[in-house]
C-alpha cells in the first residue's frame, strides 16, 4: 500500500531557512520554496521582493501523517520562527516575509486556529502573534536556485531544528 502523504504550507520569513529547518524534521518528505497567491501569477523572485505582488515566500511542506502530525508541525512552526513580527523576520522587511499559515480545508483550518490560541496564551511571547491562517491559495514553486538553497551554498539561517527540538 502507498503511503498517504499530507502538504502543509507556511510562510516564516526568508524561505531558505525555513526550507532547511522543515527538511530536518522526522517525517517531513519534501520542502518546496515558493509563492503563495498575491496578484501575479507564477511570479519571479524580484516582483516578489518588489513588495507590490501581495505574495508571501512560503514553503509547501510534503509530510507523511503516519510520522509527524499537522499539529506538530505547527508547534514547529509557532517555535521555529517569531510569530509577533509583523510583514518581517529579523533583518527581512516587507509583507513577503509576514507570518503565515495557509491551510488545505477545514481540519488543517482547525488545528491552526486550535495552535496559534495555544501560542497566544502560553506567555512566551512578550508582543502579540500576528500570524494569519488563511485557505492555501494558488501555490507557485520559486526557482531552482531558491531550492535546497543552503545545502547548496553551505551558510544557515536564523534557526536550527536541534535547537527547536531541544526546546
Amino acid at each position: 500500500k502507498d503511503q498517504v502523504m499530507d502538504k502543509a504550507l507556511f510562510g516564516a520569513g526568508c524561505f531558505r531557512g525555513v526550507e532547511d529547518f522543515f527538511l530536518q524534521v522526522p517525517g517531513v518528505k519534501d520542502a518546496v520554496s515558493g509563492y503563495d497567491g498575491g496578484t501575479v501569477d507564477n511570479p519571479t523572485y524580484k516582483q516578489v521582493c518588489s513588495d507590490r505582488t501581495g505574495n508571501a515566500e512560503v514553503m509547501e511542506v510534503t509530510f507523511d501523517p503516519a510520522e509527524v502530525s499537522y499539529a506538530s508541525l505547527v508547534d514547529l512552526f509557532f517555535r521555529m520562527h517569531n510569530p509577533t513580527q509583523h510583514n518581517r523576520q529579523g533583518p527581512d522587511v516587507g509583507t513577503q516575509y509576514r507570518s503565515v499559515i495557509c491551510t488545505h480545508g477545514e481540519d488543517q483550518a482547525h488545528i491552526a486556529r486550535e495552535r496559534l490560541e495555544e501560542a497566544r496564551a502560553s506567555g512566551k511571547w512578550k508582543a502579540p502573534i500576528v500570524t494569519q491562517i488563511e485557505p492555501a491559495p494558488k501555490f507557485w514553486k520559486a526557482e531552482d536556485y531558491h531550492q535546497r538553497y543552503l545545502q547548496k551554498h553551505g551558510g544557515h539561517c536564523h534557526v536550527s531544528y536541534a535547537d527547536v527540538a531541544a526546546q
